[in-house]
């Protein structure tokens, strides 16, 4: 046998070196020691492998969790584990080599750090991150990354890069500002998303772009909103919003299909206006793993003397089988009420009629149109919500109860679809003015006409979203670049063509230098990611993400500034 040593990583030690003198390198994982042999095992990014020695007076001051590199002869383990990728071999340790001690108590077993509460995790997201199941997560954000940026080339678009560093604009969100040193009083700021820059690529006569681009926002996190996350940015010149649609599904069914082995939407995906959704679903964000639809039904009740309807927006949801106690309807009516619902009523569906606590007020016609129109049957449960405007989320909230309650919501699909044509405006009660629903880029559907229309109330824009599992995983739009019919929709918006010269100075000139018609959408790669990881939490799928309170628990940010800092930055902090 040769005495030399060949280096394996720990997961790739197989049957196939049993005789071999190799080396292993990696974090001692564990220490077993049964007096006249000890057994540990040994990690590294590749997997675990166990090495087994006589010499257990070498293992007293070991510490689990210090970086070594072990030597040693390959032997076939008498013992298999066939829960471990190299279980049917072990190292017969030779010798041992400490390479950074782990001098600290562990805040957490790592194996068990999902264990732990999340804001020690972040704290210590390194020795997290040591976890094969959180390291996995990250592996897959790696690989889904590549898949789409290979996907995006093979399209033909080209990957270019935007600045980080830009202006403040008014897109929406609150932006992220950094003072200028140079610049007394004056103030860049990090991207929203690179919007701005992307048409002004298409106006520079780029035909289709790309990048995985890092978006900030200074808004507070949530489960599916962190300060910091990343988009596939994209834009086509020349480009429909079909054109789009075509990228989008190939990008997400692809993808989706790659990653995961639940069933995919066939493409191409279900479209669906807004208005609908809301009326079908409650939400913009319809997850259509569940089968039940919102129904209005306020017209059969726009006579009623039921007080309870009367004069109200009446919907209703018919649940086909709901063999449920009492006490679960009384919980239910108590969790929309606290979601702001008046009440919930319901009515079930006996043999001999409807059976409710409402029925004696209404009238027997009302009880015969409600049937008809819902097509009642035997078994079958109707929830009935009335109120104001507020009732279509209401509902949707209900709905998406209900889904979850009876169960639904077949897990193991990825339902897509895409939802369109947004309401270009809305209309803000407490400023008493119209302020834009989505994007203000996107061209109005109908041009100048429309907006020259009076019927603010009914424009449509060339706005989309494309949605999954009641997530939204993208947003885009066909892009408004024509500078008059520019102007007039920011008019409609209250901002005059000097703030728009001010606050979008660059798109504001370069449209008047001959733009071309283009469109483009931003998927959420950490959506992405986290859904395929069957995950809830955006943070669970990103490297080092700041705590649902903002904080960097990790780094210890946001932190102070000296004074001096303070003084080169034209700084004074108020009290």
């Amino acid at each position: 046998m040769e005495n030399i040593y060949r280096n394996r990583y720990c997961g790739e030690v197989s049957k196939e070196d049993i005789g071999q003198k190799i080396r292993v390198a990696g974090w001692i994982n564990s220490i077993r020691n049964l007096g006249s042999l000890v057994f540990i095992t040994l990690r590294d990014e590749t997997g675990i492998v166990q090495l087994v020695s006589e010499d257990t007076e070498k293992f007293k001051d070991i510490t689990r969790e210090s970086t070594a590199t072990m030597e040693g002869v390959v032997q076939k383990r008498s013992d298999v584990n066939p829960n471990m990728k190299t279980g049917e071999v072990e190292i017969v340790l030779e010798s041992m080599e400490i390479l950074g001690k782990c001098q600290n108590i562990l805040p957490f077993e790592v194996a068990r750090s999902k264990e732990a509460s999340e804001e020690t995790r972040l704290k210590y997201r390194y020795l997290d991150l040591r976890n094969s199941a959180v390291h996995d997560k990250i592996m897959l954000r790696v690989n889904v990354i590549d898949f789409i940026r290979k996907t995006m080339k093979d399209l033909h678009f080209t990957e270019l890069t935007t600045p980080i560093i830009t202006a403040s604009s008014p897109e929406g969100a609150r932006d992220f500002v950094i003072p200028s040193r140079n610049y007394k009083g004056k103030f860049y700021a990090l991207p929203q998303a690179p919007q701005i820059y992307k048409q002004l690529l298409m106006v520079s006569g780029f035909n289709r772009y790309f990048q995985i681009a890092p978006c900030f926002r200074d808004e507070d996190c949530r489960a599916d909103r962190t300060l910091e996350f990343y988009q596939l940015d994209l834009e086509m010149s020349f480009a429909t919003e079909e054109d789009v649609y075509e990228v989008g599904e190939k990008v997400f069914y692809d993808t989706f299909t790659h990653f995961s082995k639940k069933e995919v939407s066939k493409r191409p995906f279900r479209r669906i206006a807004y208005k609908d959704a809301i009326a079908m679903y409650g939400s913009d964000k319809p997850d259509l793993r569940n089968p039940l639809v919102i129904e209005d039904i306020t017209e059969i009740f726009k006579n009623t003397e039921f007080n309870g309807f009367k004069d109200k927006i009446v919907k209703a949801i018919k649940v086909e089988n709901c063999d449920k106690s009492n006490s679960w309807y009384k919980k239910l009516e108590e969790f929309i009420k606290e979601k702001g619902a008046m009440g919930l009523a319901y009515l079930k569906v006996e043999t001999d009629g409807l059976k409710s606590t409402i029925t004696k007020f209404l009238k027997e016609e009302e009880i015969n149109n409600l049937t008809k129109k819902l097509d009642l049957k035997v078994g079958n449960v109707v929830f009935i919500l009335a109120g104001d405007k507020n009732i279509y989320k209401q509902a949707g909230i209900l709905r998406n109860k209900l889904g979850r309650e009876l169960d639904l919501i077949d897990d193991n699909k990825f339902e897509f679809c895409i939802i369109n044509d947004f309401p270009m405006y809305e209309y803000n009660e407490e400023d008493q003015k119209w302020d834009f629903g989505h994007n203000p880029f996107s061209m109005p559907k109908g041009g100048i006409d429309a907006l020259n229309s009076g019927d603010i109330e009914n424009i449509v824009a060339y706005q989309y979203d494309f949605v999954c599992n009641g997530n939204e995983m993208a947003s885009g739009a066909v892009r408004n670049h024509d500078i008059e019919i520019m102007k007039k929709a920011f008019a409609i918006a209250g901002y005059d063509e000097e703030v728009i010269k001010n606050k979008f100075r660059s798109l504001y000139t370069a449209f008047q230098f001959g733009a071309p018609p283009h469109a483009g959408m931003a998927p959420g790669i950490d959506r992405i990611v986290m859904l395929l990881s069957d995950e809830e939490n955006l943070r669970e799928v990103q490297l080092f993400p700041p705590n649902v309170s903002g904080m960097d628990l990790l780094m210890g940010s946001p932190n102070n500034l000296d004074e001096k800092a303070l003084r080169e930055l034209h700084i004074k902090i108020r009290d």
